[in-house]
């Protein structure tokens, strides 16, 4: 069922708006996982209502972008934006007697922001209760109290930093290994600015290769697009992906070696390590939940937050026996901790995780009106996979990676299993050109702040720019 307009000005309308749309694409950042256009649903791309919600979003993501100088959350734009673009479908639905397509439609865009909302949520207080029983404390601490060179150095966070990322993600594998550098390059400001660019780009390309590393993988696999098994065939590229640039790099470094530390330890709190082999074993239950059963990975992840909790009550329970056994002994310490699972999903990103929810129902609104359709057309139809993939890396440098990985999905171009790869690696690492272009540049220029700056990252584009051309070429030559 459409509206009724001359062929000729619908053309043309369509061809402008396909055109006005690639651009906010590659402008503003973008996600969603929404359902396809069915063939009962309206095509509203050339109605008013389409062009209303256009501008909608477009204000609430003017608010986003400028989102620390007006120190407002950027969910709370977005939050209501999602509202609104919905009401409008709804009404315009029910004017054709649509109801339940709309209603469908927005169901399935919330199942699809649900199951990426309770993956994450496990994830993230899994990673919160590491941070407290000090696992990465005592992993900062085994690298900072060794006689290692600069060189050295910036080698070892690499590398811990390609391989941590793929288990944990990203921007939590970026901070810890930042906190590093800051510690150990204190005295030579020059390193500290090299060794972030390092870290990034190492982070990001670690992540690429794993379902779990970073969001936009994560997405691909539980879209069910690659199987879980199939993201191993971007380990090389993504090794030559951080390789190049660390080499070219690494003739940069001061060849002296930083000063000990102050004597001291850190030590992991009882249960630390035994959380770590939980949280493997929660990553376990979501791959044979998704591979074999067929289920949500979310669901597997909920499992896994049954087995922190569980041991969670025997660490709480430990607790308390040990104090009141100790509390009459003057002094005497046990060997137990508090621990609550509570505060650690308290402690979760929830201002991104709702960020997350305005922005899939936003654009899910905006596919489900016709508009992502046209730009997957134009993108892979005229520009070719190849061709509109490497460009979605490149946006991803200008924006975050995350956004536009959803809007490929949206999107769902046909394309073969080393297409999806590729698009896989080009938005994982693409983001790696600019320090803007990732969660994990942007949070060490906050961390790392007058050391590692947008114009410090700039500096080595070219060298980022050349092992993002040697990865594509290798993933191309070899998959």
């Amino acid at each position: 069922m459409r509206f009724h307009t001359s062929n000729k000005h619908a053309i043309m309308n369509k061809k402008t708006i396909s055109w006005v749309f690639l651009n906010i694409l590659l402008v503003f950042p973008i996600s969603v996982l929404s359902a396809e256009i069915s063939p009962q649903s309206l095509d509203l791309t050339t109605h008013l209502s389409g062009y209303l919600v256009l501008f909608i979003f477009l204000i609430a993501y003017i608010l986003v972008i400028f989102e620390e100088k007006l120190h407002l959350q950027k969910s709370k734009p977005v939050l209501v934006a999602a509202g609104i673009i919905w009401a409008i479908i709804a009404y315009v639905y029910k004017t054709h007697g649509l109801n339940d397509l709309a209603r469908q439609a927005l169901q399935h865009n919330f199942l699809e922001y649900t199951e990426l909302f309770f993956f994450l949520l496990v994830a993230m207080t899994y990673i919160s209760a590491m941070i407290e029983r000090g696992v990465f404390d005592a992993l900062h601490f085994a690298l900072v109290s060794k006689n290692y060179s600069y060189r050295q150095i910036f080698w070892i966070t690499g590398i811990v930093a390609f391989f941590i990322s793929p288990v944990a993600d990203n921007l939590t594998t970026a901070l810890i290994m930042c906190t590093v550098i800051l510690t150990i390059g204190a005295a030579k400001p020059e390193f500290i600015a090299i060794a972030c660019v390092n870290i990034v780009v190492a982070a990001n390309a670690g992540g690429a290769f794993s379902p779990f590393g970073d969001i936009t993988t994560l997405m691909v696999w539980q879209k069910g697009i690659l199987e879980f098994t199939t993201f191993f065939k971007l380990f090389i590229p993504s090794v030559l992906n951080f390789v190049v640039p660390a080499t070219i790099m690494y003739f940069y470094l001061p060849k002296d070696s930083p000063a000990l530390p102050d004597e001291g330890s850190a030590d992991i709190k009882h249960g630390g390590l035994f959380i770590v082999l939980l949280f493997l074993a929660t990553i376990a239950t979501s791959i044979f939940f998704h591979q074999f059963l067929h289920l949500p990975p979310a669901i597997g992840m909920l499992m896994g937050l049954g087995y922190l909790k569980i041991f969670g009550y025997y660490l709480r329970t430990k607790f308390r026996r040990e104090r009141s056994a100790f509390d009459m002994i003057p002094g005497a310490e046990g060997t137990g901790s508090a621990f609550d699972v509570f505060s650690h999903i308290a402690k979760s990103e929830w201002d991104t995780l709702f960020f997350f929810y305005g922005i899939i129902m936003s654009v899910g609104g905006l596919g489900f009106m016709g508009y992502l359709s046209l730009t997957s057309e134009f993108m892979y139809g005229e520009l070719g996979a190849t061709t509109a993939n490497i460009l979605v890396g490149v946006a991803s440098a200008l924006i975050d990676n995350i956004p536009v990985m959803f809007a490929v999905l949206t999107m769902n171009p046909e394309m073969s299993e080393t297409q999806w790869l590729l698009v896989t690696l080009t938005a994982g690492t693409g983001g790696s050109l600019l320090s803007i272009g990732s969660a994990a540049g942007v949070a060490l220029m906050g961390q790392a702040k007058g050391f590692y700056t947008f114009s410090s990252h700039l500096k080595w584009m070219p060298a980022i720019a050349l092992g993002y051309i040697v990865s594509i070429y290798a993933h191309l030559l070899i998959n």
